[in-house]
């Protein structure tokens, strides 16, 4: 699709917003702060959604937040504002100071360490503004919907087609020193179709999303991708219950590292309610697993040069050889366990998870015969002990090739055992997310069906 340059006033509002961050931490100094912190973000952006070759919603977005946090030795106070005007500042420092002032001391409460700070700063070719009108995002939205009702006529229905583009900058400044800015934009084309007719209905949808809208799929590859895969579900069957390999394609799998990352968290790990307490240093995953934490990649979706705490970012492995290398951590929750933050206030940056196998057809032939998921429903899973049970859908596979769709199934387990039963990852990683995963084979589940 054809992108049109954008007049760009993001340095400009950059430089406005450090001077305001700036202004809050001296008014905090001089209200007897010891220590201080201010994020300040400002977003635009535009969302259309149509039906049935109809505009549903048009909402274009402005928004701004100033949030101030002070402390009085250990203890913390924090209040927030959207209004840039002096007094409304000089207010909010005021507040967040009388918050403090009646709350209790808590030894870990306080700035991140003044040596982690960052010293460089960098972007990675995440900021692609799209100079999109309501007009044009509505006839891509229209064009996207169409190409998917025209694949087939059993596309009978349709849950409506959306254009979402949104610029965010933002700046984080303390009392160390440290400032910085960050830019950011996301775009994305989506589209949800429904084929057949009665009970026999099937809904199924596809999207592109990405920091720059020339690396969008085209609107009506969008909106026929939505299609196929809608129809390939129709007359789906049930299975009956047992254990049976189950493959998890890519955009399911990254699920499986996403349940991972909650149970290494800092906030689960201190307030003891993960299956993986004390999990660093044990083999969790099989001898050949990793995952590689790589916040620097140019257009990467969590691309950053430091975290929600100015901490500088560094390339690290979370598993290696199977084995866990380290947690998820902020400063506060670093402190709690007795450990040092792992720059990762705010949530991880991109992931890799290591393949050992080839594309999905090739870890169809592998597994031979069981499910491929395709879908999961519901949030079926205890953080505390690890048990695994979500609704799914998806196919079944027979001599290494798809046999039928399925659906009304239950995939259960214990997400320790889940692991360490991983057999295969896949190279066919989904690029629309920062966990970037292949496909996730595991060599037994149980699959809960019709008997």
């Amino acid at each position: 699709m054809d992108i049109a340059p954008v007049a760009d006033d993001s340095h400009a509002r950059l430089q406005r917003l450090s001077g305001v961050a700036q202004r809050l931490l001296e008014q905090a100094r001089a209200a007897g702060a010891s220590q201080a912190e201010v994020s300040c973000n400002e977003d635009s952006g535009l969302a259309v959604n149509v039906r049935m070759g109809e505009v549903e919603t048009v909402e274009a977005t402005r928004d701004r937040g100033i949030a101030v946090t002070v402390y009085f030795g250990q203890r913390k106070g924090s209040a927030s504002t959207a209004d840039l005007r002096e007094d409304s500042l000089a207010a909010t420092v005021a507040q967040a100071c009388a918050i403090a002032r009646f709350t209790e001391d808590d030894a870990a409460a306080g700035l991140a360490d003044a040596e982690l700070m960052a010293t460089t700063q960098r972007e990675f070719d995440g900021w692609h503004p799209w100079d999109i009108d309501a007009q044009r995002a509505i006839d891509l939205a229209l064009a996207s919907e169409q190409a998917g009702r025209d694949s087939d006529p059993r596309i009978g229905n349709s849950d409506g087609a959306s254009v979402n583009t949104n610029a965010s900058i933002s700046v984080y400044a303390n009392s160390h020193g440290f400032l910085g800015g960050e830019r950011g934009t996301s775009h994305s084309i989506g589209c949800a179709l429904i084929a057949g007719e009665g009970d026999a209905m099937q809904r199924d949808s596809w999207y592109s999303v990405a920091l720059a809208a020339s690396d969008l799929e085209q609107a009506d590859a969008v909106g026929r991708k939505a299609a196929q895969r809608t129809l390939e579900r129709l007359d789906p069957r049930q299975l009956p219950t047992g254990e049976v390999p189950v493959l998890f394609a890519a955009e399911m799998a990254r699920s499986l590292v996403g349940h991972y990352l909650g149970a290494v968290s800092g906030g689960a790990l201190y307030r003891k309610a993960s299956f993986l307490l004390d999990s660093a240093g044990t083999r969790v995953f099989p001898d050949w697993f990793g995952i590689d934490e790589l916040p620097f990649l140019a257009r990467g979706f969590r691309s950053a040069a430091f975290d929600a705490e100015g901490v500088a970012t560094r390339e690290s492995p979370l598993v290696q050889g199977g084995v866990v290398q380290r947690y998820v951590l902020g400063s506060y929750s670093a402190r709690k366990l007795g450990l040092q933050t792992t720059a990762n206030a705010g949530g991880v940056h991109n992931l890799h998870v290591h393949a050992n196998a080839g594309d999905l057809e090739s870890m169809l032939r592998g597994m031979g015969r069981g499910l491929l998921v395709t879908e999961l429903m519901g949030q079926g899973v205890n953080p505390i002990t690890g048990d695994y049970s979500r609704g799914a859908a998806g196919f079944w596979v027979e001599g290494g090739h798809i046999a039928y769709p399925v659906d009304g199934i239950t995939i259960a387990g214990n997400l320790k055992q889940v692991f360490a039963a991983i057999e295969a990852v896949g190279t066919d990683v989904d690029p629309r997310s920062h966990i970037r995963t292949g496909s996730i084979l595991v060599g037994r589940m149980t699959v809960a069906g019709s008997g």
